[in-house]
């Protein structure tokens, strides 16, 4: 895929995204939103910035305004990845416990 269509086909899935939710389109200039999306493509990569885009329609933000996830992909690539290392840290945890409580009997 060439570097170029990867904003748009990114804005293609934040339309995808919000229609779902919402069931209308976004009014969106994806000629002036490519810019941006491509900032955070330079910053977290393709893949990555796919996957935030998709978390971030599982977050409460209401009507999950496009400029919005252009300030804070950041904050949000750190939320979803402290949340998964809280995750993997419970399973751990309750692992260990479920050990020890096992040996003890």
């Amino acid at each position: 895929m060439a570097n170029e269509k990867q904003p748009y086909v990114l804005i293609n899935l934040y339309e995808s995204l919000y229609l779902n939710k919402y069931d209308k389109k976004p009014k969106i200039n994806k000629f002036r939103e490519k810019w941006a999306m491509q900032d955070v493509i330079n910053s977290v990569g393709f893949d990555r910035a796919k996957e935030l885009l998709v978390y971030y329609f599982k977050t409460s933000k209401y009507g999950h305004p496009l400029q919005f996830f252009y300030y804070n992909f950041d904050k949000i690539d750190k939320m979803q990845y402290d949340i998964e290392q809280d995750k993997i840290h419970r399973s751990i945890l309750r692992e260990e416990t479920k050990r020890m409580i096992e040996e003890d009997k």
